[in-house]
């Protein structure tokens, strides 16, 4: 009788983690040599994507009736008001052609009873208290400048996938509204650099050509609607990084799609939580009547 043959014990959990770092940083090391900026077809790619989705966000923010993009998922409403946070892959396939480069486009929606869209933009702009509302992803955050609902603002931010990268970010940042209880934001990275043992006396700051390429560029937007007897949020994230070597693809891929969405569910639920915790804001506008 012949044998049949054994059956591959599945990979501990732990063993493939270490594997997936190990391939990360190999990639990440060999990468740095040729890869050191995404190039300019890659960046054109990434502006040209951006401008047509600030282009829809400014025609969605023109009228209340169209404030918030809808959720395509089934029961969004319902599920919003349950208290889910909905997240949706808006990475557009095929994707765009970025040389050397991927492109990540994620949307997460939430409902918060009893906030207020004042309340929320004065989170957003107490950058001061960032690393306490959004720990342990923000380290340390500051305003460079000021000038009225336009300001920049920096940032070192920790984001920790088996490997931990610490990057300085740098960010042009524009607060705009269409009335008091609609209200929108515009993030735009404008520097990103890699932090090489942050918080040691080695800590040392990678140039270009030795950066890892983890993340080049990242724009966020928020819209803020007021209604229903609460604050319903929506945060947008597009984000630029150097691609996978197609052999390793299989491993490395799966592990570097789910840092843009993890990191950006955090941000909604940090902001959230911000929202149920942080006193009301004085003057802050009379509840709008529900949309019919």
């Amino acid at each position: 009788m012949t044998s049949l043959p054994r059956r591959r014990r599945p990979l501990p959990v732990l063993y493939l983690l270490t594997q997936i770092a190990a391939v990360i940083a190999l990639c990440g090391g060999c990468a740095s040599l040729a890869v050191a900026q995404p190039e300019p077809a890659a960046n054109a790619a990434f502006d040209t994507y951006v401008r047509g989705l600030e282009n829809r966000l400014a025609q969605q923010h023109r009228s209340a009736d169209t404030f918030t993009a809808p959720v395509n998922l089934p029961d969004a409403a319902a599920r919003l008001r349950k208290g889910e946070f909905l997240i949706e892959n808006l990475t557009p396939n095929p994707a765009p052609n970025l040389p050397g480069a991927l492109l990540f486009h994620w949307r997460g929606t939430a409902f918060v009873p009893g906030a207020t869209a004042a309340e929320f933009e004065h989170l957003l702009r107490d950058f001061n208290s960032y690393p306490k509302y959004f720990s342990p992803q923000v380290l340390q955050a500051s305003i460079l400048s000021r000038n009225g609902d336009h300001l920049e603002a920096r940032m070192r931010v920790r984001q920790k996938h088996v490997i931990t990268v610490v990057l300085d970010t740098n960010y042009d940042v524009t607060f705009g509204r269409l009335d008091p209880q609609h209200g929108y934001s515009l993030s735009r990275s404008t520097q990103i650099t890699e932090i090489e043992d942050a918080g040691t006396p080695k800590e040392r700051a990678l140039s270009p050509a030795q950066a890892h390429g983890f993340l080049w560029r990242l724009n966020t937007y928020w819209t803020r609607e007021e209604r229903d007897g609460g604050l319903y949020l929506q945060i947008e994230s597009v984000s630029l990084t150097r691609s996978i070597p197609s052999g390793l693809a299989w491993i490395v891929r799966p592990f570097v799609e789910s840092i843009p969405r993890e990191s950006l569910e955090f941000t909604l639920h940090a902001a959230a939580n911000a929202l149920r915790k942080q006193p009301a804001v004085p003057d802050t506008p009379d509840q709008p009547t529900p949309k019919s």
